[in-house]
C-alpha cells in the first residue's frame, strides 16, 4: 500500500499549471485540467485529510466499483435508461479501470465521512470523464456524459458502496486463501519431515507426555485448514448484495427489472456467485455479514499469533532456552549483543495479528453504530477489513518463506530429553499403577536418573517389557493394552 501526504483539491489546483472550473450545489471549484476526478472528489480532498492512505491502496475496491458501475449502465441500457452510445463509452471506461488503468485517479482518502458518497463519486467522475474522452470531448464536459445523470443512473452510494466493498472483500480474501494454503502446505512439509523425532509435549508450559515433533508441526497445518475452512464461509455470507436497492432500500427511482439484470450482469463481470438479498431494507442498513468476517479474520490472527507463539518458544535459547527447533536467521538481533539472533518473522506476525485484532474492535462498533436505515460509518469497516486481509496475506508468506520453509530440529537434544524426562512415567500407569508410576516419577525427579532404570531396579517391569512399551510409535499414538 502507497502512503502519500494528504493534499487538499485546491492544493491540487496549485501544483498544475492549467485549470477546469466545474460546479456543485456549493458553488464553483477550480480543478487540475488533466484530472478525471470533479467537484465531488475535490470536495472530499478538501474535508478528509485524514489517513494519507487513498482510495488505490485497494485497487480490489476500485475494480469492483468499475465492474458495478458496469453492470448497472449494462442493465440501464437494456431498460432505455441510458443512451445506448453512452452506456458503451462508460462500460469502456470501466473496462480499462479493471484492467488497472487509472487508477491513480482514485484519490478519495479511504476513511470519509457520508457512508461512502465520496468514494462513490470519485468514481462517477473518473468513469465520466473518460467516457468523454472516448467520445471526443473534453473532461468536464458533463453535458456529454453526466456523472450522476448517466454513470449514477438506478443508483445510490447505498447499494453501489456495499455492493463494490463486498466484491472487493471477496477477490481480496482469494489472495489471503492462497497464502493460507501454501503456509499450511509448509508446516504439512515439516510435519513429514519430523515424523519420527520424538520429543517431550508440554501442557501449562510443564512437561507432560511424549509426542512427536511432527504431530506438534501437523497440528499448525491443521489449524490453517480449519480457519481456511471458516474463511470460506464468511465470503459465501458476503456474496448477498443490495444493488437495486438505491438509498434506503426502496428501490426508487429503479426499473422493477432493474436489480435482477444488473446482478446478473455483475456475476457475468465478476465470475462471482451473487446474490440479491431479499429484503433490500433490511441489506442495506444490515452490516452484520461484516461482523461474522471480522470475526474470522481476528480467529484467523489469533491462531497464527499462537503459532508464532510456539516457534518462538520452541526456538527459544539456544543455551539457556528450550532450542529444540532452529529457525531460519533472518537480521542480526542486537546493536549491542554479538552473535544475538532474535525470531524477528513469528515477531512481526503476532504485530499483525495485534493489529487485525484492533480492527475487528473497529468494525464492531462501526457496525453497532449503524442508526435507522443507513449504516453512515461503513468506510472504516470496509478499510479495516481491507487492512486486516492485506497485512494477514503478507504475514502468511512471510512466514513461509522466511521462517517456516527453513525451520530445522535438534533431535538429538529432543532424544535426550524424552529418555531423561520423569513424563514417561505416565506411559507405564497401565502397566504398574497409578501410585507406583508417581513414585517413580517423583524419585526421577529428585535424582536425576532415568524411569527406565529406576523400573528395571525395582523390577516392575522385565527389559523386554520396557522396551515395547517405550516405543516412539507406541509413545506417541492409542494402543491397545495388553497387561
Amino acid at each position: 500500500m502507497a502512503h502519500i501526504q494528504n493534499s487538499s483539491g485546491d492544493d491540487m489546483v496549485k501544483q498544475h499549471s492549467e485549470h477546469r472550473v466545474e460546479k456543485d450545489l456549493l458553488g464553483e471549484k477550480k480543478i487540475p485540467a488533466e484530472a478525471y476526478w470533479g467537484v465531488h472528489t475535490s470536495r472530499a480532498l478538501d474535508n478528509y485529510q485524514i489517513t494519507g492512505f487513498p482510495l488505490y491502496n485497494a485497487p480490489e475496491l476500485i475494480n469492483a466499483l468499475a465492474a458495478v458501475k458496469w453492470a448497472a449502465t449494462k442493465a440501464n441500457a437494456d431498460l432505455d435508461t441510458v443512451p445506448h452510445d453512452l452506456a458503451k463509452a462508460i462500460t469502456q471506461a470501466c473496462k480499462e479501470i479493471r484492467t488497472g488503468k487509472l487508477h491513480d485517479q482514485f484519490v478519495v482518502d479511504v476513511i470519509q465521512g457520508g457512508a461512502g458518497t465520496s468514494t462513490n463519486m470519485n468514481a462517477n467522475e473518473v468513469i465520466a470523464n473518460r467516457a468523454i474522452e472516448i467520445l471526443g470531448g473534453k473532461k468536464g464536459d458533463y453535458k456529454m456524459v453526466h456523472p450522476i445523470e448517466h454513470v449514477n443512473a438506478s443508483q445510490s452510494t447505498n447499494d453501489v458502496y456495499p455492493t463494490a466493498v463486498k466484491i472487493g472483500l471477496i477477490n481480496a480474501i482469494s489472495g489471503l486463501l492462497v497464502a493460507m494454503e501454501e503456509l499450511k502446505e509448509a508446516f504439512g512439509e515439516k510435519a513429514f519431515e519430523f515424523r519420527k523425532i520424538l520429543k517431550i509435549g508440554r501442557t501449562q508450559l510443564q512437561d507432560a507426555v511424549p509426542m512427536t515433533l511432527g504431530q506438534e508441526f501437523a497440528t499448525f497445518s491443521v489449524m490453517l485448514g480449519e480457519d481456511m475452512a471458516r474463511l470460506r464461509e464468511a465470503t459465501s455470507l458476503i456474496s448477498e448484495i443490495n444493488l437495486g436497492a438505491t438509498a434506503i432500500g426502496t428501490g426508487i427511482n429503479t426499473d422493477p427489472e432493474y436489480a435482477a439484470r444488473a446482478r446478473h450482469y455483475l456475476e457475468e463481470i465478476t465470475q462471482l456467485g451473487l446474490v440479491t438479498a431479499a429484503d433490500l431494507v433490511e441489506a442495506t442498513q444490515d452490516t452484520g455479514s461484516f461482523v461474522q468476517l471480522s470475526g474470522v479474520l481476528k480467529r484467523v490472527a489469533v491462531k497464527l499469533s499462537k503459532m508464532c507463539n510456539d516457534l518462538r518458544l520452541l526456538s527459544s535459547g539456544p543455551q539457556a532456552g528450550l532450542n529444540e527447533i532452529n529457525l531460519p536467521p533472518r537480521a542480526a538481533g542486537s546493536s549491542i549483543m554479538p552473535g544475538k539472533v532474535n525470531p524477528v518473522i513469528p515477531e512481526v506476525v503476532n504485530q499483525v495479528a495485534f493489529e487485525v485484532i484492533g480492527n475487528d474492535v473497529t468494525v464492531t462498533m462501526a457496525a453497532e453504530a449503524g442508526q435507522l436505515q443507513l449504516n453512515a460509518f461503513e468506510p472504516i469497516i470496509a478499510w479495516s477489513l481491507f487492512k486486516s486481509i492485506y497485512h494477514l496475506t503478507a504475514a502468511c508468506k512471510t512466514l513461509t518463506k522466511n521462517c517456516v520453509l527453513g525451520i530445522t530440529a535438534n533431535e538429538s537434544l529432543l532424544r535426550q530429553r524424552v529418555e531423561e524426562s520423569a513424563s514417561l512415567a505416565t506411559s507405564l500407569n497401565p502397566y504398574i499403577g497409578y501410585d507406583q508410576a508417581s513414585e517413580i516419577a517423583k524419585t526421577a525427579l529428585k535424582t536425576g536418573r532415568k524411569v527406565s532404570e529406576l523400573v528395571l531396579e525395582k523390577g516392575l517391569l522385565s527389559e523386554q517389557q520396557l522396551n515395547e512399551i517405550l516405543r516412539p510409535e507406541v509413545l506417541t499414538r492409542p494402543r491397545r493394552i495388553k497387561l
